[in-house]
């Protein structure tokens, strides 16, 4: 009897594998566009230039404020666009832009969530995903690339 139930189940995570097969290559894509879209959206809500929340809220520079809303905004049109580079540039321009967003996400951390780490705010919040998907991309580079795989669209 638990034979037969480990075949069934086996045979179906067999069909299911089969029909996913073809979309395996857009699910690094998909991450990507979402992590860039988020970064865009957060630096754009930060516009127009210098943004004076981050003047007031944290006592930033016009010059630093600015700074972070332009490399919000810059780190995630990058992450997208990176994605299309199916070469050495789009490898090294995703790990370049990866490190944008862990950079951002380690000081938003620091400056305006400090009271969250090691509890539940911090893993029910979108930084934690935001933060982790950066890591991901910083480590796997362009997956496409790497993987010698052509996306067309």
């Amino acid at each position: 009897m638990l034979k037969k139930i480990i075949s069934l189940v086996t045979k179906i995570d067999n069909k299911i594998n089969t029909s996913f097969k073809g979309l395996f290559i857009y699910t690094d894509f998909l991450l990507r566009i979402f992590l860039g879209i988020a970064f865009i959206i957060h630096g754009y809500n930060k516009f127009p230039l210098p943004p004076a929340a981050l003047i007031k809220y944290f006592g930033f520079s016009p010059h630093l404020a600015s700074f972070v809303a332009i490399s919000e905004v810059s780190a995630g049109i990058l992450i997208i666009f990176s994605g299309f580079i199916n070469s050495f540039l789009g490898n090294l321009l995703t790990r370049i832009s990866a490190l944008m967003i862990v950079i951002i996400m380690i000081f938003a951390f620091y400056f305006a969530h400090k009271d969250w780490f090691f509890n539940q705010k911090l893993f029910t919040s979108e930084q934690i995903f935001l933060f982790v998907l950066g890591v991901y991309f910083l480590i796997n580079g362009n997956c496409n690339y790497r993987k010698k795989i052509i996306v067309k669209f």
